[in-house]
């Protein structure tokens, strides 16, 4: 009998190739199917390995608070591991969050807490930053825990060095926590330093969830310029429209910001005369189907 652990099928995503928003003799634009996680995103990766190194030095357990702000995916990656090791977790979200996202979290057991729409994801972050100051709360940190980074550097850099047969030239992904294009950088460039890492922020205005353009006094500690080689801006317009695109020429069924990895690596993939260009697909559309992303 072939059974697993849950936790055990987190990664080993697949990577499959673009046939019609983009096609170019000699260029290779390939998707990285995050959504096919158990929880539903990449973020499955960073939560696991982020709870699982915590426990492992016993700076954690069954009786610790554990808070976190999250835009969502990563709320609910937390929230299913969370449970399944008994543990007990607040997530604190903004109010304007999917509700798919919030009914997610609450289904699989964690306190969920909404904070003003105005103040976005820094107004939880801050929330959060209080309750371990003052009520004994134990936060994760995904914006500046190494576990967050190394999640992608042990296991979605190597799947994507292997799947590509070690042919990748370029890595494209949008940029929230950074934790993704971090461990994926660092672990590519071990093996060829010639790959180009990009990454995708938003442009001024624009509101792609989970692609962030972060104030300097908010940015991720955990983020590295120098293992990026080129930061694109892409536009809520360009990500809606291939987020869309995606869903009805791919049947990659997909959310804003892998829409906006996408654009972005067209762009890229473009200007090649040859080249193997891989792509986040960050999560799954039906995260979003209560906005206004596929109306």
């Amino acid at each position: 009998m072939n059974t697993h652990n849950l936790l055990d099928i987190i990664g080993n995503t697949p990577l499959v190739k673009a046939h019609r928003v983009f096609a170019k003799k000699g260029v290779q634009l390939l998707f990285k199917l995050e959504g096919n996680n158990p929880g539903g995103s990449l973020k499955d990766r960073a939560a696991h390995n982020m709870i699982q190194s915590a426990l492992d030095r016993k700076e954690i357990d069954q009786n610790s608070k554990l808070i976190e702000a999250t835009s969502g995916n990563t709320g609910i990656a937390l929230a299913m591991i969370a449970q399944l090791l008994g543990l007990n977790i607040e997530l604190v979200l903004p109010e304007n969050s999917t509700k798919e996202r919030v009914q997610t979290m609450r289904a699989y057991g964690a306190k969920v807490t909404l904070t003003p729409a105005k103040v976005g994801i820094l107004g939880s972050r801050d929330y959060a930053d209080k309750k371990v100051r003052e009520e004994g709360y134990i936060m994760l940190n995904q914006f500046a825990n190494d576990d967050n980074w190394k999640a992608h550097y042990k296991t979605t850099g190597p799947e994507i060095w292997r799947d590509t047969d070690g042919e990748i030239t370029h890595f494209v992904s949008a940029m929230g926590t950074t934790g993704t294009i971090m461990g994926v950088s660092t672990y590519l460039k071990e093996q060829n330093p010639n790959i180009q890492i990009i990454g995708a922020q938003p442009t001024d205005g624009s509101k792609i969830p989970g692609i962030r353009k972060w104030p300097i006094e908010y940015l991720p500690k955990i983020f590295n310029r120098s293992k990026v080689d080129r930061i694109l801006e892409v536009s809520e317009e360009e990500a809606r429209s291939m987020a869309k695109r995606l869903t009805k020429e791919e049947g990659v069924f997909c959310g804003m910001s892998s829409g906006g990895s996408v654009a972005t690596a067209i762009k890229i993939a473009e200007k090649l005369e040859k080249g193997v260009v891989v792509a986040i697909i960050c999560d799954r559309g039906d995260r979003y189907l209560s906005s206004d992303l596929f109306d």
